[in-house]
């Protein structure tokens, strides 16, 4: 008959004391991470950073930006922050965040998420199990991918490499300024 006495006092079932720590850190981990193999973490300075590292926006298609501002801005009462005619894009704030609303004349609904880097998260998603579908390209404010998980759920992906945008006093777009901070203790 097991000793119950002994399991407890060598990390078994109802011990206090953890289990000893396998030589393979995969015989450590959950079964679906241990089918798939290790997760694929940055690490900066001994602490692990995640790939995404919160969502930047939410694009919004409306017809024009027109009457997608007098419906957001003027009916909904979100503050403008920024306008770029030429993409068709155009920035609302919402006021309990950093996260923008960004209605569009040319791109779907989607959430887009802040990346330190769209280029190195596109690999980060493939070396996890998910896949490209559109590879990174250039931004007026950095860089951008689209990527699926390894569930087939689509994101986009954003970089803000080279910086944010400048605005005149009507919210127009008049140029990108300096990047914002890469630290996340600075977000």
């Amino acid at each position: 008959m097991p000793d119950p006495d002994k399991s407890r006092k060598e990390g078994g079932e109802g011990s206090t004391q953890p289990r000893q720590a396998s030589e393979s850190p995969r015989e450590n981990a959950w079964p679906a991470q241990r089918a798939a193999g290790p997760p694929v973490l940055r690490k900066i300075d001994a602490v692990t950073i995640p790939v995404l590292r919160k969502v930047d926006a939410v694009t919004i298609p409306v017809p024009d930006l027109e009457r997608g501002l007098a419906f957001y801005r003027d009916r909904l009462g979100h503050e403008l922050l920024w306008r770029n005619d030429e993409i068709g894009q155009a920035g609302l704030a919402l006021p309990e965040g950093d996260t923008e609303i960004v209605l569009t004349t040319e791109l779907g609904y989607a959430p887009s998420w802040l990346v330190a880097s769209a280029d190195d998260a596109a690999a980060e998603f493939v070396a996890a199990g998910g896949r490209v579908v559109s590879a990174a390209f250039d931004i007026p404010v950095g860089r951008c991918a689209v990527v699926e998980d390894a569930f087939g759920n689509r994101l986009v992906l954003l970089d803000l490499s080279k910086g944010l945008y400048r605005t005149d006093d009507n919210g127009s777009v008049t140029g990108v300024g300096a990047s914002p901070p890469t630290d996340l203790a600075e977000y």
